[in-house]
């Protein structure tokens, strides 16, 4: 699929460092409970941290207690690019940044209590944070 953004992976590799690189362009996954964002709680918008697409909105996200940064919703279904993961011997759904391709985590159907089912189970190192009134980073 061509991407809005597109770079060589030299490009990424070097904007992105070497974590960030090995999970949003390798589909890698970060350990558990060590995510910087597991733990945010304020106001705001999260975004890739490969582009800065917007993403998800802070009223989205819940604790799943999985470890990682869980949302029910993106920002719109635009945002986000849903695909088949075959990979580690089962059957998941992928998410990427729909705008750069990023691998941002999976998608669950076990968002047990929340608006729509779902879990987004994000990565830290692929998310930026923007809280309320400040300016865009990602």
């Amino acid at each position: 699929m061509g991407y809005k953004v597109s770079k060589t992976d030299d490009q990424w590799r070097e904007e992105l460092g070497d974590d960030r690189y090995r999970v949003l362009r390798e589909a890698g996954t970060e350990r558990a409970w060590t995510g910087e964002l597991l733990d945010e709680h304020r106001a705001g918008l999260y975004t890739c941290a490969a582009c800065g697409a917007e993403l998800f909105k802070s009223g989205t996200k819940f604790d799943s207690g999985c470890g990682w940064p869980s949302f029910y919703d993106s920002v719109n279904p635009d945002a986000v690019e849903l695909i088949e993961d075959r990979s580690l011997g089962m059957v998941r759904t992928e998410v990427r940044c729909a705008n750069c391709g990023g691998h941002l985590g999976h998608v669950f159907d076990d968002g047990f209590g929340t608006p729509t089912g779902l879990r987004y189970c994000m990565n830290s190192l692929s998310l930026g944070f923007q809280a309320e009134g400040e300016t865009a980073e990602h």
